[in-house]
Parts: structure tokens; sequence; C-alpha cells
């Protein structure tokens, strides 16, 4: 009967709040001050680290996820640096069930995971567990940091950052946070005020967060997909696809995007009649809806994927991108420099896709569609768009205009200046 309720959790228990509880017996740590900001120059620098840094045994937490939004941003920080420190000990911290605990691994990293999850919009069961779930993830993530030593840790986001982050903040250990979109997530919210700096995607973001602990870095993204001028022949090979044939890529993010994968598979026909050629990643959930809606349309280059590894790939076969609007995404997109239709998720904190695209409308690098649009339009305007050549060239050169480049270096920079000499 809960779930049927429609009541807000804005009066209910925050992570915030759940920190401040003071009369629990059980509960596992004696509350402290937030540390201060380090003063010192935040500015994203170049600035060489020095050699005893670089040359001595590092070891760095990196905790986050949920979403491949937070993940692969924060693989790409780790990769940055091991290229920059050869001897570091990196460890992630995950939440339990989550696709973190099967990305990171895959990535080559090892994976702690906490029992904690998000607070959902309607008082329900889960809701119930909330603050039991920051307790015991509390507990574990002092037991983390105890047993591993870190010498700086790192949050991306997602459920997990907020109770390890808390309890490295506490202690001392120097902390970073970064987020990716043009408005933060929560947990991020929480810990800006305990953490030493905030690296972030957008300007403005002082209206969220402490001036003078910010860094305007960028989103680091995959590292594969940097270099792909020269792989559009592997690529096409690699989908099967014809290279006389246009090709969409089809991305509803990590989790796929329900109003996409049902437009997509209400435009099948259309798009094979146009003779156009589909990369179609439709997340886990509305896989096997797609692939018996696509049976017959195989001989015509229509490939459907759960998730999609060779991102480098898909994006080098690709001439037109349709995709939600997460921070990562349009990172990559504009990295690429791919002509792109985006279509904004409407279940997001404050309609923070939308305003992600925008500023990419306002510059002319992409077209909006909004989701309640989608069903009648998506697949029309896209056939007009692989139909332009023009139009895709002006998409394309402002795109790449707008992209902040070698971000996963930088932030890796701004952590390394914080380790404790």
């Amino acid at each position: 009967m809960l779930r049927e309720l429609n009541i807000s959790v804005n009066n209910f228990f925050s992570f915030d709040e759940v920190l401040k509880i003071k009369n629990l017996n059980f509960f596992p740590f004696q509350m402290t001050s937030s540390i201060s900001s380090n003063d010192q120059n935040l500015k994203a620098s170049n600035t060489n680290v020095g050699n005893d840094i670089l040359n001595r045994k590092l070891k760095v937490i990196i905790s986050g996820g949920g979403t491949g939004g937070h993940i692969f941003p924060a693989i790409a920080i780790a990769n940055a640096l091991k290229n920059l420190v050869p001897n570091i000990e990196i460890l992630f911290v995950g939440a339990e069930g989550r696709m973190e605990m099967e990305k990171v691994p895959a990535a080559g990293y090892k994976i702690e995971g906490l029992w904690i999850s998000g607070l959902q919009r309607k008082l329900t069961i889960d809701n119930l567990s909330f603050p039991f779930k920051v307790i015991s993830s509390i507990n574990k993530s002092r037991n983390i940091i105890n047993k591993f030593k870190p010498d700086v840790v790192i949050g991306v986001g997602g459920y997990a950052s907020g109770p390890l982050l808390y309890v490295a903040a506490n202690k001392g250990i120097p902390t970073l946070i970064q987020e990716q979109n043009s408005y933060p997530g929560i947990t991020n919210k929480v810990l800006a005020k305990r953490v030493n700096k905030i690296c972030v995607a957008y300007p403005g973001m002082d209206k969220y967060f402490p001036k003078e602990k910010i860094i305007l870095t960028g989103n680091p993204v995959r590292q594969d997909i940097l270099d792909i001028a020269n792989k559009r022949e592997d690529a096409l090979k690699f989908f099967g696809l014809n290279n006389t044939k246009k090709v969409l890529l089809v991305i509803g993010g990590s989790l796929g995007a329900r109003t996409i994968n049902q437009s997509m598979k209400a435009g099948l026909d259309a798009l094979c009649k146009n003779n156009i050629q589909v990369i179609w990643q439709t997340g886990k959930s509305f896989y096997n809806e797609a692939k018996n809606a696509t049976n017959k349309f195989e001989q015509s280059g229509i490939k459907v994927y759960d998730f999609i590894n060779r991102m480098d790939y898909a994006y080098a076969a690709t001439d037109v991108v349709i995709s939600r609007a997460g921070a990562s995404s349009i990172s990559e997109l504009s990295l690429v420099g791919k002509p792109s239709i985006l279509v904004p998720s409407p279940n997001v904190a404050e309609d923070h896709q939308t305003k992600n695209t925008m500023a990419l409308v306002n510059n002319n690098a992409a077209i909006l569609i909004k989701d309640s649009e989608a069903k009648d339009i998506l697949i029309r305007r896209v056939i007009e768009l692989l139909k332009e050549d023009a139009e895709q060239s002006k998409l394309r050169n402002n795109i790449g205009k707008i992209a902040l480049k070698d971000s996963a270096n930088v932030i890796a920079n701004e952590i390394l200046m914080l380790v404790k000499k």
C-alpha cells in the first residue's frame, strides 16, 4: 500500500539528515566538523606534479556509479592516474547490484560494494530502509578506508559516493568530487561543503557549489573514442554494415530509454525504406522486444544490442546519432563531432538534460526533440537529417567547437595536487 501513496519525500530523510541523527545507540562513529577548503589556487591547471608524488606508492579510492554517466568518467580518471603514476593502487567503491559492479572489474579494477540506494519520489518501503542503508554503508566505508588507507578519495556521483566521501572527509583525507551535469545530483550537493575540490563540466556551477572549490575541467570520456578518425572501415566490418549506406546510431544511455526505443520500433519500416542502417543500443529491459521486432530487418542492416562495448567503433561507423542528453553522452558526442538529435529524459532532477541540450541548441550544435513528441516526429526528423549533408556538416562543426579536451588528465593532475607530501 505504501507504494500507492503519493507522498513527497522532501519531508522524509535525506542523506544529510541521516548523518545528523544524534540518539541512535548503534550509530557507528563520532560526528566531526567538515574539513575546510585548502588554501590553494583551484583553477584548472597543467602544473606538473612533483616527482616525489609521481614516484611514490599511491593509493586512491574512486567511489560512485549507478549509470554509465558516472562509471565511464570514473574509469577514465583511473586510467589517467595510472598513466601518470605507474606505482598506484586504485580501489573502486560502488553500490551493490548496480552496473558498476560489472563494468569496473571488466575494465581491470577492483571494486567493493555498499548496501546503498537512492530515495524514491514517493514514500515507499524502500525509502523506509534508507537511513539503515546509510548507516550500514558508513560502517563499511570506515572499514574500507581503515584497511586500504588511501592517500586521496574521489567521488563521481551516485549513491555510493555519499557515505564513502563523508567518512574520508571526516578523517581528514584529501577529497575531490566530479560533477558531470549542469544540475548537480543530491549526493554531490551534500558533499560539496566537505570536500577539497569540485571538478565541473559547465560554467556557472557556483550557484550550487562553493566558488573557491570549483575547477572547470569538462567530463572525462572513454579513452578509446578519442581516436576514431581511421576506424570507419574496421567499424563497419565489426557491425556487419554496408559502406555505401548511411548509418544511424541510437543510444538511450547505458540503461536504455523507453521513449526512444518505442519510437525506433515503430519506425523500422521507414528507416529500411530509406536505406538507413542502424546500430541500436536498447538497454537490457527492451532488448528482447527490440530483437524480436528487428529479426526480419537484420539483412537490411538493423543491428540491436543491449549494451555496446566498442563505442569507438559505434561512433566511427556512424553518420548521425540519436541520444539522451546526459552529460557524459554530450561530452562524447562533442569530442567525436557527430551530428546529433537529442531527446532529453523528462525523469531527471530539475530537467537538467534539457538544460544540457539547450547549451548545444543555442549554438546550432544539436537538434532537440522533446520526449513527449518523439513518437510522432523523431524518425521523420532523423531521416531528413541523414539526407541533408549541409545540415550534418553544420552540426558536426559546431558541436566540435564546444568540446573540452583532455579532461581526464586535467582532473588526475588536480587529484595528485591534493596528495599530502
